[in-house]
């Protein structure tokens, strides 16, 4: 099994904590799936001397992680101190010691109370005890598991098992006089976790800073924190990625403007070059009508073209009748005088200075 199908366990599924005499299924399997390291680690850190009772002898187990080695036996009578072994693991490395009775020492039932003593379940279980059992309270130790009777619901469903105090009495006074006071009672088919020794009468251990339930704990949720961030981050780096890809396209997409931008006024300033150059009259046809017009007494000193105004200057034996000659011309429009005609004393001519604006309709285009 994967440690992500692990996880996908129900809640409960988990249910194994160090220590316990019989480790849920779940709970092994979720060890297995770990490194060999952290595997062996947690074995150093589980050590359980198993008492296995059966009447006045018991047979002993030193259980580390998946090992388990016989010790022997134990009497309850005898006085002989534990196995070497057991003694030298109290040295180096506390363990935990359970008392395992058989099946047939223990009875169990299934009862069912009103969900209102909820809050004082082990009370009100205490008083109730000599109407589910034959014995009173003083003569049993029991452990319940609560297994049914979620909020809302009228009644609560337990299991309930219970054994004689003096089954066990002597057991746990022979065990706290070798020096390995019982910190679990169960029996041979019990429920995970179960102990019906009392929780006042466990001896108190000092916890260490990373015991193997911490550790797993801590490693469970370190799992989920990272199932849980690793999308997150994901979609962080998948966001980082596209914000560059987005700021690259971005600045090309300027550059691709800006150089748009220089085409686009290259083109105009071409295209204005051309709608000039097709609107300017050519000079040849100026001259072609200018020739064709004026009478040959007229000749002409010089000519001035400029944005569309033409200017001549010359003599002509009749100087006032040009205006007349060229106004019928095509193109052109507006023909004047710029000052006024005189009279040349050697030739006998008029001298003359007109100006007239010149238009016409630029060629097709190609």
């Amino acid at each position: 099994m994967a440690l992500l199908d692990v996880l996908k366990l129900p809640p409960g599924a988990l249910s194994w904590r160090p220590g316990s005499a019989t480790p849920g299924v779940s709970g092994e399997r979720f060890v297995a799936c770990l490194p060999g390291v952290l595997r062996r680690y947690l074995a150093r850190r589980d050590r359980r001397l198993i008492i296995v009772a059966d009447g006045p002898s018991a047979q002993l187990e030193l259980v580390a992680g998946e090992s388990r080695e016989a010790l022997g036996t134990l009497e309850i009578d005898g006085r002989e101190p534990l196995p070497g072994p057991v003694a030298a693991t109290a040295k180096g490395q506390p363990h935990r010691t359970v008392l395992m009775l058989p099946a047939g020492a223990v009875l169990s039932r299934r009862t069912s109370l009103p969900s209102q003593v909820r809050d004082n379940l082990a009370q009100v279980l205490r008083f109730e005890l000599d109407r589910l059992s034959p014995f009173r309270p003083e003569q049993v130790v029991y452990d319940t598991r609560l297994i049914g009777g979620g909020k809302g619901e009228a009644r609560l469903t337990l299991d309930l098992a219970l054994t004689r105090r003096d089954l066990v009495e002597g057991w746990l006074e022979r065990l706290r006089e070798a020096g390995s006071p019982v910190d679990q009672v169960t029996w041979e088919g019990a429920w995970p976790q179960a102990n019906l020794l009392a929780p006042a009468e466990r001896p108190r251990r000092r916890q260490p800073l990373l015991d193997p339930s911490k550790l797993l704990l801590g490693l469970i949720l370190l799992l989920g924190v990272a199932v849980l961030a690793t999308p997150l981050w994901q979609k962080a780096r998948t966001l980082e990625t596209l914000e560059a890809a987005v700021r690259k396209a971005r600045v090309q997409a300027v550059q691709v403007d800006q150089v748009r931008q220089e085409l686009e006024q290259a083109r105009r300033g071409s295209t204005e070059v051309l709608r000039q150059k097709w609107e300017l009259p050519r000079m040849l046809d100026v001259l072609r009508e200018l020739t064709a017009r004026i009478p040959d007494d007229t000749w002409v000193q010089s000519l001035e073209y400029q944005n569309g105004e033409v200017e001549l200057r010359g003599e002509s034996g009749r100087a006032t009748a040009l205006i007349g000659l060229l106004e019928g011309a095509p193109g052109i429009s507006g023909v004047s005088f710029r000052s006024p005609v005189t009279q040349v004393a050697q030739t006998g001519k008029e001298r003359f200075n007109l100006a007239f604006s010149y238009k016409r309709s630029p060629p097709d285009r190609p």
